[in-house]
């Protein structure tokens, strides 16, 4: 395709010089045979009439110059052209087949360059009809367009051979040509880097052969056996990018951004996925729920003119062996530890608190059970349990964080709290508590042993649910869950099964062992420090509870960096943007990287976020936010979105036309009627940016190029 400034080139020379140049030419005389015979390549192109019963358009496009050609087709102002005088004049035409040139050429010298009459006009000395039911070839130099035309000749007495008469034109006479139809040339495979990068896009196919067709030719080769043994490059498509999808795929797993981590965090997703045979999303995740569950009780996170909890919903996808256990034997290994030590402390002062009450009698006996509540069983890690009795170990003050983390969160979704009447006072309750860390239970006080404690403020709970499909499927497509704002709040990964895939022969893997490595003995490590901090002096509230740190921003750069990224997803939200049906979702994307954002910081011992942290967390939200698509298409189920509609249009109107090219003013006015307006211009330019089309100026006109990748 012509670019704009050679267009306007073209356009102008052709309305200037076309009257005066068919003048000129008709008033040189047509070589005589006798002329025509003392040059090698045009005595062969005579011959090739009788021998073939060929057309002689190639006759009538031969002058002899009794006199030097004047420039610019014998305009008055024109000069003259020395040195042409006695040569032979060839007659070289436009892709409409209209004569623009006219070039001086010696006899029997192809080595040496014709002098063209104007070298701002694209043209080509043309053998065979112009037909555009033809094949048309471009190569350089008369000598092997003969040879190329009486070879192509014998197979289509249609064939078109262009031959560009000077080297330094062929870029330009093969993007004019090409605008009429795919043009074949030939190359070789030395220069086939070289040409690409020169010609791609053009509407064209290179031939590519380690010798060319053309030096095979004059050996003898047959040019059927030449072509078929070429290596074909169609260069129209080469420049094309592959267009991306504009639905989800649910085959298709989302890439997880294991750089959205990185030092020993990263290492230790790494180590956990070798170890355990994981997908990186799972370890990811598993991470993600251990930094919660620690720094929950310690640090809040910024969000406006205001801190919330830095607490975590994260649901993953796993098959049944996929790994899930394993993972998290990994991730919250010093969790449960930790766990285990309070719990045998607890049973400990139980025992003792137990005997102490068996011992006592009367006064002794009051003044102990007064002064000496029953120990409170410390757990704060759930696998197995139900929503209600871990709300009312926040109510009754048991507890000031928790987190619900299991590998089979069939418990969850689809044990009593998640059925009937209670499922839905269950979910406000978790959304209640996940946003605000707030707690509600009140209920009737009329029975025996009803509690007076209905509240509790400032507790926190993450929930970390790893669940097979068939799990979580109908849980992810629930309305009630996805109403109630449950689901807007998760952060979901769904990572393919490395089940079929995994490495369990080799003895070396065999004998590596994850609790001698450093980077997790070094993650570890941390994770004592956190959950058990060394400062005896930390504040605590009036319960004993740890007071959580503020996280701050590091500077105003990094909080105008957060809110930038709040900011875009805002814009996706809008009418037929990717997040239009999903606002719910989109709307908890920027508070989650927040929380996100704080943990991280939170686990490397710092007190403010900085604009790298703000940057890697928006990469893992927009990972889960991309799952979250791919899960549930968004889109009402079968129907097309406008740009899915708007593309297949397109397509289906540029099938036949080479190149695939739609006039803009077109497109406005026929494209479908919902499409029409405003919104055409913002679908093509999302079109555009996702590689469907090209908008160009050619002129005066507005053309619209399809991907030829996505025409069959």
């Amino acid at each position: 395709m012509t670019t704009t400034l050679q267009t306007a080139t073209y356009e102008k020379a052709h309305a200037d010089n076309m009257g005066s140049f068919i003048g000129y030419i008709a008033d040189i005389e047509n070589a005589t045979p006798e002329q025509r015979a003392q040059d090698d390549s045009i005595s062969q192109l005579d011959g090739l009439q009788d021998e073939l019963n060929l057309p002689t358009n190639h006759i009538d496009n031969t002058r002899y110059l009794h006199d030097d050609i004047s420039m610019r087709g014998g305009n008055s102002k024109g000069e003259r052209l020395p040195n042409t005088k006695g040569r032979y004049g060839l007659v070289m035409v436009n892709n409409k087949a209209e004569p623009v040139n006219i070039a001086a050429r010696t006899p029997n010298n192809d080595d040496k360059p014709p002098i063209i009459s104007d070298t701002t006009q694209a043209g080509a000395y043309a053998i065979g009809p112009m037909s555009r039911n033809s094949d048309w070839w471009l190569v350089t130099g008369l000598k092997d367009a003969v040879t190329l035309y009486a070879a192509l000749a014998i197979l289509d007495s249609k064939v078109t051979v262009l031959a560009c008469l000077n080297q330094s034109m062929f870029d330009m006479t093969l993007r004019h040509f090409s605008e009429v139809k795919t043009i074949h040339i030939i190359d070789t495979a030395q220069h086939k880097d070289a040409l690409t990068s020169r010609l791609a896009g053009v509407n064209a196919v290179a031939h590519i052969t380690i010798d060319t067709i053309i030096s095979r030719l004059h050996e003898g080769d047959l040019i059927s056996n030449l072509i078929a043994d070429a290596d074909t490059i169609d260069l129209s498509v080469l420049a094309w990018p592959t267009p991306e999808p504009l639905s989800s795929d649910p085959s298709k797993p989302t890439r997880y951004p294991i750089e959205a981590w990185d030092g020993l965090l990263q290492r230790v997703i790494k180590k956990i996925a070798y170890y355990q045979q994981v997908p990186d999303a799972m370890a990811g995740q598993c991470i993600l729920g251990a930094l919660a569950h620690m720094g929950q009780a310690h640090v809040d996170a910024p969000i406006g003119y205001k801190h919330m909890p830095a607490s975590l919903i994260l649901i993953t996808e796993g098959e049944s062996g996929s790994g899930k256990t394993q993972a998290m034997d990994l991730s919250h290994y010093k969790i449960k530890e930790y766990e285990q030590k309070q719990y045998e402390e607890y049973i400990t002062r139980y025992d003792e608190h137990k005997a102490q009450l068996a011992s006592l009698k009367g006064a002794d006996l009051k003044d102990y059970q007064a002064n000496e509540p029953i120990p409170h069983n410390p757990e704060r890690l759930f696998k197995d349990a139900t929503i209600e009795p871990v709300l009312d170990k926040f109510v009754n003050g048991e507890i000031t964080d928790a987190s619900w983390s299991t590998d089979d969160a069939a418990q969850f979704f689809n044990g009593h709290t998640m059925k009937g009447d209670t499922a839905g006072n269950a979910l406000a309750a978790i959304t209640d508590l996940y946003s605000g860390g707030e707690v509600n239970r009140t209920r009737s006080q009329k029975n025996a042993y009803a509690n007076p404690r209905t509240k509790a403020y400032n507790v926190r709970m993450t929930l970390m649910l790893m669940a097979q499909r068939i799990i979580l499927e109908p849980a992810l497509t629930d309305d009630m869950m996805n109403q109630q704002g449950f689901l807007a709040r998760a952060l979901i990964a769904c990572p393919n099964s490395l089940q079929g895939y995994r490495t369990w022969d080799d003895i070396e893997r065999r004998q590596q062992s994850p609790h001698v490595d450093n980077d997790l003995l070094a993650y570890w490590d941390r994770c004592s420090d956190l959950l058990d901090p060394v400062d005896s002096n930390a504040p605590t509230d009036e319960k004993g509870a740890p007071k959580r740190y503020k996280m701050r921003w590091q500077d105003k750069q990094t909080e105008q960096v957060f809110y930038e990224h709040m900011q875009a997803i805002e814009d996706q939200q809008a009418k037929n943007m990717p997040l239009e049906y999903l606002k719910a979702y989109a709307s908890r994307m920027a508070e989650n990287a927040s929380r996100i954002a704080t943990l991280i910081a939170f686990f490397d011992k710092r007190k403010t976020i900085t604009t790298d942290d703000i940057k890697r967390a928006f990469m893992l939200v927009s990972y889960s936010t991309a799952e979250r698509l791919r899960y549930q298409d968004a889109t009402p189920t079968g129907e097309q979105s406008d740009i899915e509609k708007l593309s297949v249009w397109l397509i289906d109107k540029a099938k036949g036309k080479n190149p695939a090219v739609l006039n803009k003013s077109f497109v406005t006015q026929h494209a479908p009627n919902a499409l029409r307006g405003k919104k055409l211009n913002f679908l093509l330019d999302d079109l555009e940016s996702m590689g469907h089309i090209r908008l160009e100026s050619e002129g005066r006109r507005r053309l619209v190029y399809v991907n030829p990748k996505l025409i069959s």
